[in-house]
C-alpha cells in the first residue's frame, strides 16, 4: 500500500509531494508509458494505474501528458524519424526502446515549451543508455540530431 492510501487509512496527512521527484524521473515514466503503449492498445491512464499497483510510486502529471501527447501525434513524430532515417531503413527496424526513446525526445522538442531541445536530446541519450544496448544511444543522438536541425529551420 502506498504512502499516501496508509494516511489515509490512518486519517493522516501524507507527507508527499508530487512535484519532488525529478525531471528525468517524470521522463523516464514517460518512456515506459510510451514503450507499453508499442505492445498493447490499453489507454494510458490504464496502464499507469497498473503501473502504479504494482509499485509505491504514483506516476507524474508530466509523464501522463507526454505519453497520452506521443499517442496522439504519432503519425507527425513518426514521420520526423522515418525522414531523419538512413536511406533503406525503416521504422520497423529501429529498437522498441529507441523508437520509444525518440518519440518522447521529438514529442517534447515540437510540444513542450520549457524543455531545451538539447536537453530532451540528452535525456534521449541517458534512457537509451540505461535500457538498450550500446550502440543504440549512439544511433538515437544522430537522429534526434538531424531531427533538431530541421526543427530550428
Amino acid at each position: 500500500m502506498c504512502d499516501i492510501e496508509n494516511a489515509v487509512e490512518k486519517n493522516e496527512t501524507a507527507d508527499i509531494n508530487y512535484n519532488s521527484i525529478s525531471r528525468y524521473k517524470k521522463r523516464e515514466q514517460a518512456f515506459i508509458l510510451s514503450f507499453e503503449t508499442l505492445f498493447s492498445d490499453t489507454d494510458i491512464d490504464e496502464l499507469a494505474d497498473n503501473a502504479a499497483d504494482g509499485s509505491d510510486e504514483y506516476m507524474s502529471d508530466y509523464a501522463l501528458m507526454c505519453a497520452k501527447g506521443i499517442v496522439e501525434h504519432s503519425a507527425e513524430i513518426d514521420k520526423y524519424i522515418s525522414d531523419n532515417l538512413k536511406q533503406g531503413w525503416k521504422i520497423s527496424r529501429i529498437s522498441k526502446v529507441s523508437y520509444a526513446v525518440m518519440r518522447l525526445a521529438i514529442f517534447e522538442m515540437l510540444y513542450v515549451e520549457d524543455v531545451p531541445v538539447s536537453v530532451s536530446i540528452n535525456e534521449a541519450v541517458e534512457l537509451a543508455k540505461k535500457y538498450s544496448v550500446p550502440d543504440d544511444s549512439a544511433f538515437v543522438n544522430g537522429v534526434l540530431g538531424s531531427i533538431s536541425k530541421k526543427i530550428n529551420e
